[in-house]
């Protein structure tokens, strides 16, 4: 799911759950197609692997193109119980 982020700058959010590693990887691959220079992958509790392994396929297909820029690992109520949860930014570089 791609969501946009409560930030002024054009950045997108890709919340990783259950779809296909490759769905993810598409999803980043369009949003840096249509001009979008930041982006952000979350994975929540058992998904946190699992965005983390996207950003891998993502590095694999794209390159030095791609850089990170932070990563931000803590926990948030969601769904009423306290999750943890890794937000990957990253930054296409030109």
């Amino acid at each position: 799911m791609v969501q946009d982020m409560s930030s002024p700058a054009n950045v997108k959010i890709i919340d990783v759950a259950r779809k296909p590693l490759t769905d993810y990887v598409f999803d980043a691959v369009v949003t840096f197609n249509q001009g979008i220079d930041e982006l952000a992958i979350r994975g929540r509790g058992d998904f946190i692997s699992k965005a983390v392994d996207v950003y891998r396929l993502l590095y694999e297909r794209l390159g030095d193109t791609i850089e990170i820029t932070n990563i931000e690992i803590g926990s948030e109520k969601f769904r009423g119980r306290r999750r943890s949860y890794i937000l990957i930014k990253i930054k296409r570089r030109y």
